[in-house]
């Protein structure tokens, strides 16, 4: 079955480039058609879009199932390294139910993907925080590549880190935890639906567990494939930057 992080349309030219280059050549090429969205799970792509974009809004869904301890850490971290936050809810008429108690695909639907598109709208280009390290689905996710589903430019500063590498990032730049990841969080999403990880698990197992879902649907589109085509981006790398050409 295709995986929906691999693409043809990636931008191999951007591959070795630093996370830190890659985030400001996406400020670069499409300036306020730049939008980021982050879990808060932890600080690495806040502070990286914060660095090196930071007139680019950085999203946060709140599904009206957050952690408390999330909310308080978004706001914490977006204060401290000075990140554009931006929070967005479910559409008013969806009320706090216990939809996630028998059917979590329609839940997520309405508490993370209809938000998303909303977030997505009029932009050109979206920041993850995706990594290959995540789980076996998300090994192949290039680093930039055009997404039909929602008709932009996905970026994935993130994609070749390390679990290791993340952490030596959060120590280089001493940044905050969310309290969570202290507990045995590994993968942070709504409470009802995460648990913490026994040692030497997969970070990403505590998600919906107990059943076979492993994505909450954002990256998962199945959206009709854009009218207007991909559009055509040439990179150069002097030094191992990655500049518009």
């Amino acid at each position: 079955m295709p995986t929906p992080f691999a693409s043809p349309q990636a931008l191999p030219e951007l591959e070795h480039a630093t996370p830190a280059e890659i985030v400001g050549w996406a400020a670069e090429t499409f300036t306020t058609g730049l939008v980021a969205t982050a879990s808060f799970g932890d600080a690495a792509l806040v502070h990286l879009v914060a660095t090196h974009a930071p007139e680019t809004p950085v999203v946060l869904i709140d599904t009206q199932y957050l952690f408390a301890e999330t909310l308080w850490y978004a706001q914490h971290l977006s204060e401290r390294v000075g990140a554009n936050l931006t929070i967005i809810g479910p559409d008013p008429s969806v009320v706090p139910d216990d939809l996630w108690s028998h059917d979590v695909e329609a839940c997520c639907a309405a508490r993370k993907v209809e938000p998303l598109r909303r977030a997505l709208s009029g932009k050109s280009a979206w920041i993850t925080g995706l990594r290959r390290a995540d789980s076996p689905l998300r090994a192949g996710t290039p680093v930039a590549a055009w997404d039909p589903g929602h008709g932009l430019v996905k970026v994935n500063p993130l994609a070749r880190m390390t679990d290791d590498e993340v952490e030596q990032y959060h120590l280089d730049h001493n940044l905050p935890r969310n309290p969570l990841s202290d507990r045995g969080y590994g993968s942070i999403g709504c409470w009802p639906c995460t648990r913490p990880v026994a040692l030497g698990e997969d970070p990403r197992s505590g998600r919906w567990a107990g059943t076979a879902k492993t994505e909450c649907g954002i990256h998962l589109t199945t959206a009709p494939t854009p009218t207007v085509p991909a559009p055509s981006i040439t990179l150069t790398t002097t030094e191992g930057s990655a500049h518009v050409r």
